[in-house]
This record gives structure tokens, sequence and C-alpha cells, in this order.
């Protein structure tokens, strides 16, 4: 619950930075209005669109039990264990090692993984990291994620455009018009910051309890755990090159980044994730005896 709450909090605060936004830079009850009117258009659009933008980002293509019979019945197997309908199943093709999950609900959901984790990853561990996106499923995390990817988006094409404005023609604004000339400097150079650190705190939070879902969902905390250290030794030698702001969906960062710190990473430090399922492991080890 707590997490949930977390979560709910940096939604509201990132569609709260984009109403401010268009309140400083547009200025009074106009500015307010289409803040509001652009904050629920992204969160529309991320309700219907988000999956099919997603697959379309990674190139990820649908396949069927008989194109990929191991992998379609352990989602399904695992779909009839978490209780929910099987999601679409899809592989990208890279050799990067990852995997996903989108759709808004489980009845419109997909579950993706790359050619690279389908060659390096044993059952057990395979089998792990599609519990952890199953999970993300049943919690709603996708559209959670997809929501702010969308609005975070927003928000930073507002502020490209107000740059734009600055540079070529910043020097016709009339005062009458409304717009505050420090709110309009502070979102050049800040608001796009702000929605990216709001975003990436939004998909740690979620990591971790996709994580224990995981290990509840298999009875094998320590199979993730392997997958996690495997996955983020691969990512360094090959990432994946694609969009940023779907980063967040992706079950370990894509490109290695540790330089910039938690703050501005879109997950846990792999070695905190591990601990904690290790953790986990030992409660669910001491309630079997």
């Amino acid at each position: 619950m707590t997490n949930q709450l977390r979560t709910a909090a940096l939604l509201a605060a990132l569609s709260g930075l984009l109403i401010a936004i268009s309140y400083w830079v547009i200025g009074g009850s106009s500015g307010l209005i289409i803040g509001i009117g652009l904050a629920a258009v992204t969160n529309l659009f991320s309700w219907y669109q988000s999956d099919k933008i997603a697959l379309a980002v990674y190139r990820a293509q649908p396949v069927s039990e008989r194109e990929a019979p191991g992998l379609y019945r352990m989602v399904e197997k695992l779909s009839r264990r978490a209780n929910i309908p099987t999601p679409r199943v899809y592989i990208v093709p890279s050799q990067t090692a990852n995997a996903f999950a989108t759709g808004r609900d489980p009845e419109n959901a997909a579950v993706a993984v790359t050619e690279g984790i389908l060659n390096i990853l044993p059952e057990d561990e395979l089998e792990g990291v599609i519990a952890h996106e199953l999970t993300h499923i049943i919690n709603r995390d996708t559209l959670t994620q997809a929501v702010a990817a969308t609005v975070a988006g927003a928000i930073s094409f507002l502020a490209q455009m107000v740059s734009y404005s600055l540079w070529f023609g910043g020097g016709s604004r009339n005062d009458n018009r409304g717009g505050n000339p420090l709110g309009v400097l502070l979102t050049v150079m800040l608001a796009p910051l702000a929605a990216t650190i709001i975003q990436l705190a939004i998909s740690r939070t979620r990591e971790f309890s996709a994580d224990a879902g995981s290990a509840k969902l298999t009875g094998n905390p320590r199979a993730l755990a392997r997958a996690l250290q495997r996955l983020e030794a691969t990512a360094k030698q090959i990432p994946l090159n694609t969009n940023p702001a779907f980063e967040p969906l992706l079950i370990i960062n894509s490109i290695s980044g540790q330089f910039l710190g938690n703050l501005f990473s879109s997950h846990p430090a792999t070695e905190a994730r591990v601990t904690a399922l290790l953790k986990l492991e030992q409660k669910l080890t001491t309630k079997a005896y």
C-alpha cells in the first residue's frame, strides 16, 4: 500500500507540474485551463494507445504458440497461476537481453522479450522474468508507467516549444496576454529535468513490488536474482538503444549509467533488488518449515 500511495503522489505531482507550467507560461485562468486540458488529454491518450506505442518503439513482433511454443506455454502457465488472462506474446528482434510488459489492464496486456534474453537465460530464470512482467500487469504498473512517460513527454515538448518561441519570437510577446517571464525561464531550464526525475522515481517504486510478486508467483526468488545479475552484465555489453522515455518499461536498465546516480536511474540498483529477493527467499523458507 505504501508503494501504491507513493506512486499516486508522484503521478499527481507530474500532472500538477504540467498544469503549473501552462499557468506560468501562458498566464492566468487560460493557462490553468489549458494545463488541465493537456493533462487530461495525455492521460487519456496513454490509456488507449500506450501498448501500441511501446511495442512499435521496440519493433516487437507478435508470436503464436506454434512459433514460440516454450515461451508461450510459460506465459500461459504463469498467467493461470496468477489468475489473469494470458497476455499477447511478442519477441523483440535484438540480441540485447531484456523484457517488458505493456497494456492498460490484464485484459489488454502484452509481454515482450528480446531474442537475446531467450538465448542466455535458463528456464527457471526466464520464468522469474516473465513472472515479474506479469506482476507489473496485475498491479497496473504498465498503465502507470505509460501515463508517466506520456505526461513527462508532454512537459518536455511544451518546454521545447517555449524555448523555440524565445529564440525566434520572444521579443514580440505582449505582457497583456499573460504569462510570467520568470515562469518561462524556469520552464525551459527546469521542467524537463523535474519531469524526468519524477518519472524515474515512479519506475523505481514499482520494480521492488514486481520483483516480490515474481518471487511469490514462482516460489523461486533466487532464480530472478540470478537473472537480474546476468541481465545487467549483458546490458553493459549490448545496450538496447531506443527512446529513453520507454526505458522504465524494461526489467533492467538497457544503458549503463551508474555514474548518473540513483536519482537519474529508471531502476533501483541491481544489488539492492538482489538483496531484497534473497531476504524474501529466507522468509519463504522459514514459512515452509
